[in-house]
């Protein structure tokens, strides 16, 4: 009698270090045998990867969890499992809540889900594994990402800071950071599977080196990354103000496939609120860094992160926030209200603000930030610009014409393919015009000739697409390129 092969789906919340995170369990679970669920099927396995940063994500989890029981109680070969960031934090306290979850793991041991998925359908009962320090790095375990052309390098993880609203740091355990070798040689190996486009993630990406001693290990990786064939661009998500050194600019600057983009979080504009946070920046040494980018990248897009309502923030404080983002001009911006974690130093501070307070003033800023990105983005219209195609980015790419992908300061662009030539493919280079802006993304077309560059990462999603469908492909060469006059070697 032939075994049934058991599917997975995995649901991410929070940030990119949880999509990452997301690719290693996918990866662990192929490798144990399961297969992942198609689109509205009902998986076997149901993996929950948290976030415990907002409030919100509490009541997601279990009103998430609340809506399987039913399904749970019909099938008894049906395993649900909890990870991340708010399964380190609550711990046992999910099963006390929701008993009929099967496996709750935490930040340190995503490479235990497969034993603990196959522990608990054995034995019959929930099996809960919460390590205190790292036990393996993510980027040693298998994956499988959805991308065929871009990819996600942790080059370090843990935070050694003690900003007073975030519950991280005691999530994720201090700093650790990978050798430059094993980073350099992951995205090689990545590079020679077709992806052309890598972002390179960290808690507090720019003190890369601090665990081995060198300050200005960030920067040498970037240059590093310069020296790789065929990697097209890279990123970093996020710095942190207070280490970002000009070493740092210069490396963005003079480094041919880092993208003229950057997200620094600003938090507040106001010096007194930075202090209350630990912070160790103020609003000055912020907006320095900003002009220095700017200097040797004038056509930077500069984005952030803004949280209103923190405890005893004043109009007078949140005026301060609103004139630093003036002074920014960010292309956007990710406002927050503030939430009350416990177990932060923030949760305990007096001044707690008003819910009525705290919407008014993040409906203000809001206001404010949609309005800059606006004309920022206004400022594109003309312009023709380079797009990697990305795949299905756009929500309705699918029921219309329209192709959408990210420039090259990482601004969403879609596209209005109205030439006969064949389309670019996801991974491939386009060259389109600006035509229209609106606050969070550019809308282009190509002309009726489109420049094109076919890539090696376009190739590789042919090549899935075909394994997919037992189809045979012979692939298409660089040198098959339509229209090919776009340098792939642009500078910044």
């Amino acid at each position: 009698m032939e075994t049934k092969v058991r599917s997975y789906e995995v649901k991410t919340f929070g940030c990119q270090m949880n999509v990452h995170d997301s690719e290693r369990l996918s990866g662990l679970l192929q490798d144990a045998g399961y297969v992942q669920a198609l689109p509205g099927e009902d998986a076997d396995i149901l993996v929950f990867n948290t976030c415990a940063v907002r409030e919100n994500a509490d009541n997601k989890l279990y009103g998430n969890l609340g809506q399987l029981v039913e399904r749970k109680a019909n099938n008894s070969d049906f395993q649900i499992a909890v990870g991340g960031c708010l399964a380190q934090k609550d711990k046992d306290k999910i099963l006390a809540k929701a008993p009929w979850v099967d496996v709750v793991f935490g930040t340190h041991n995503i490479g235990s889900l497969p034993v603990l998925l196959e522990r608990a359908r054995h034995n019959n009962e929930a099996q809960i594994e919460i390590l205190e320090a790292l036990e393996t790095f993510p980027s040693d375990l298998p994956t499988k990402r959805d991308s065929t052309y871009s990819a996600l390098v942790s080059i370090s993880v843990g935070c050694n800071n003690t900003c007073t609203f975030c519950i991280v740091p005691s999530l994720r355990g201090k700093e650790k950071d990978r050798r430059p070798g094993e980073i350099l040689s992951e995205i090689t190996a990545l590079v020679d599977q077709g992806v052309i486009e890598i972002t390179l993630l960290g808690q507090n990406v720019n003190t890369y080196g601090v665990e081995f001693g060198d300050r200005g290990a960030f920067a040498k990786l970037l240059r590093a990354c310069g020296e790789i064939e065929g990697l097209e661009r890279v990123r970093f998500t996020s710095p942190h103000p207070a280490a970002f050194t000009d070493d740092v600019i210069a490396a963005m600057a003079e480094t041919h496939n880092v993208m003229p983009q950057l997200h620094m979080p600003l938090q507040s504009g106001s010096d007194r609120i930075l202090k209350e946070m630990r912070r160790s920046y103020r609003s000055d040494k912020y907006l320095g860094i900003l002009e220095r980018v700017r200097q040797q990248m004038p056509d930077a897009a500069i984005s952030t992160d803004i949280i209103v309502g923190f405890p005893s923030e004043t109009e007078e404080d949140f005026q301060e926030t609103l004139r630093v983002v003036r002074e920014s001009r960010f292309a956007i911006a990710y406002t927050f209200q503030y939430s009350k974690r416990p177990g932060t130093p923030a949760a305990e501070l007096p001044n707690q603000l008003p819910k009525e307070v705290v919407q008014d003033r993040y409906e203000r800023l809001l206001e404010v930030v949609n309005q800059i990105a606006w004309e920022e983005n206004q400022k594109q219209i003309g312009k023709t610009i380079e797009v990697l195609i990305g795949n299905s980015e756009g929500r309705k790419d699918d029921q219309t014409n329209r192709l959408t992908g990210r420039a090259r300061d990482n601004r969403l662009v879609h596209i209005d393919w109205e030439s006969e030539t064949q389309p670019p493919r996801p991974g491939d280079l386009v060259s389109v015009l600006v035509t229209q802006a609106k606050p969070y993304f550019l809308i282009a077309e190509t002309g009726d000739q489109p420049k094109v560059i076919r890539t090696r990462a376009g190739d590789a999603f042919d090549a899935l697409e075909a394994a997919s469908c037992d189809v045979p492909l012979v692939p298409v060469q660089n040198t098959a390129a339509i229209n090919l006059s776009v340098s792939v070697k642009n500078s910044n």
